[in-house]
């Protein structure tokens, strides 16, 4: 007991020293598009609810940098009333979320339960949810595409309009095409990314001039410009779904690099994601 109380008085000490850090940190909008997600397989928003999809979503925001993201993986896992519920995990999670400076996660963490222990948090070396969730790819897990578009307002259901009519010129697959621009941004038109990726489709500088993108606030010419680069990444990989969307997160040269999907979290995170959204989630580990 005396143990649990200390480590909850170190925890508290950790907010404290860490909430400006937190209160100055602004979520990148891939970071966003997954929280957003997350919450709405959490709560049933346009999709059965699933609170291990939420989980997967929330981990890869966590992997991206998020400390929203593990808060909310730990507050999944302390208040979930399926079988997935696990206080241990939960802690270890939420513990994770205070010493980055999350304070509303003290309202989860239980001083009186033991944290388990993590490894490689979020990802297949530890409790493996997110990994576990896109390898299944079941009818339980999968994520409703047209009824989460469904749910988003008129400005994005418009923007996804377009997404779908420039892969039919392109001869893309609309699938593709929708889940990486809500991966990229959930479909937001303005989102500027850290390294200064812009548009729905977070398309960075030297991709606008690449495929002669000169408004890239512009939904419409973003989109372009991304199917262009899509289709191009299309045949450069002769149709791998896996590699092209792996190329479109961490450039073609660490495709070649690799020999494949490139050993970043992010990137094979990104990967799963992509495809879950579109239906065609692998069926093996990537």
């Amino acid at each position: 007991m005396i143990h649990s109380l200390v480590l909850c008085l170190l925890l508290i000490l950790g907010v404290t020293e860490s909430a400006a850090q937190a209160e100055n940190y602004i979520e990148a909008p891939r970071v966003v598009a997954a929280l957003e997600q997350g919450r709405a397989a959490e709560r049933g928003l346009g999709m059965r609810r699933n609170p291990r999809l939420a989980i997967a979503l929330y981990c890869d925001a966590a992997i991206m940098g998020s400390p929203e993201g593990y808060f909310r993986v730990g507050r999944v896992l302390a208040t979930t009333s399926s079988t997935l519920r696990q206080q241990q995990l939960a802690n270890a999670y939420l513990a994770l979320a205070i010493r980055l400076g999350n304070q509303e996660a003290l309202k989860y963490y239980r001083s009186n339960v033991e944290n388990a222990a993590l490894g490689d948090e979020c990802g297949s070396e530890s409790d493996g949810l997110a990994s576990a969730v896109y390898a299944a790819a079941s009818p339980g897990t999968a994520f409703d595409l047209e009824g989460y578009l469904t749910r988003q307002s008129p400005s994005k259901q418009k923007i996804a309009a377009i997404i779908r009519q420039a892969a039919r010129e392109y001869n893309f697959d609309a699938r593709i095409a929708l889940a990486i621009a809500m991966a990229e941004s959930n479909l937001n038109a303005t989102a500027v990314s850290p390294k200064s990726a812009q548009g729905v489709m977070q398309l960075i500088p030297a991709t606008q001039e690449r495929f002669g993108v000169t408004r890239p606030f512009d939904p419409e010419q973003n989109i372009r410009g991304a199917l262009a680069y899509l289709r191009w990444l299309h045949k450069r990989f002769a149709g791998d779904w896996r590699l092209v969307v792996a190329a479109y997160n961490a450039g073609e040269g660490s495709v070649d690099r690799y020999g494949g999907v490139p050993p970043y979290a992010e990137t094979q995170q990104y990967v799963r994601r992509v495809l879950h959204f579109a239906g065609v989630a692998p069926k093996t580990n990537i």
